[in-house]
């Protein structure tokens, strides 16, 4: 199934031994309404889900693309080599979704509405904006993702509910204005650093409310050392930021 049609957005989705969802996950965005495009990272991922994708490219060629990176190289480095991409191939919104179906794939039409129409540099599909919206998973953790949110949310002064969340559109403006190659975290703190730089930069970040569900097939990347990262590496990003100059939103400029 080839498209003459060039998408406005491109949904980067970095994996690794995902293939009991790649397959379903990209024909499912593939079949939304509005026609988004699909850029998948794959960490070297032994299961053959790369195999999977580049099959798959054949149906849905001039929407599906692959980068093939070797080994875990961390969630932030996907991204940051997901967003170069994007730029370089012209998208206006660019879309961080993960591949196991916790994140559903017609809330992407939700947060694309957001920036599209309603002002948003940056729209953050939200589990806590509305109380908790969780599905599947454990209490403890739970527990553990809200009240770091709340944390993470008192020290940076973010006003936003959902600072780790995993599932976002930017605008193209907002990643060419943050330094992508001064991200520095490459875990789930990855997450908070982009929130924090846009909002630093002067970008509107806004929630959309979305039910989040845990992974019914494959095996979930998620730790404990990986959300200490989230959790303690926040202080220091807010301690460099009385220091460092951010670049401002062009709009803003002036101002």
């Amino acid at each position: 199934m080839s498209s003459n049609v060039k998408s406005d957005g491109v949904v980067i989705v970095p994996t690794y031994n995902e293939k009991e969802n790649i397959e379903n996950i990209i024909c499912k965005v593939l079949s939304l309404e509005h026609a988004f495009d699909i850029l998948v990272i794959d960490d070297g991922s032994p299961d053959g889900t790369a195999d999977i994708v580049k099959r798959l490219m054949t149906e849905f060629t001039g929407r599906l693309f692959i980068i093939e990176r070797s080994g875990k190289q961390g969630l932030g480095t996907a991204y940051i080599t997901g967003f170069k991409w994007a730029l370089a191939h012209s998208y206006e919104y660019i879309f961080e979704m993960d591949a196991d179906f916790s994140h559903n794939p017609d809330d992407l039409l939700k947060l694309w509405d957001a920036c599209a129409y309603k002002g948003a540099d940056v729209a953050i599909g939200s589990r806590y904006i509305t109380g908790v919206n969780v599905v599947n998973w454990p209490m403890g953790r739970v527990m553990m993702s809200y009240f770091a949110s709340k944390y993470v949310r008192f020290v940076t002064g973010m006003d936003i509910a959902d600072t780790t969340a995993g599932f976002k559109c930017y605008r193209r403006e907002v990643l060419e204005t943050i330094d992508l190659d001064n991200i520095r975290f490459k875990g789930y703190a990855f997450q908070i650093e982009m929130k924090f730089t846009a909002y630093k930069c002067g970008f509107k970040l806004v929630e959309v409310p979305i039910i989040f569900i845990n992974r019914v097939l494959g095996t979930s990347k998620m730790n404990s050392s990986i959300f200490g990262e989230a959790v303690f590496g926040v202080i220091k990003l807010k301690y460099d930021s009385w220091f460092k100059k951010y670049p401002h939103k062009k709009s803003n400029a002036a101002s």
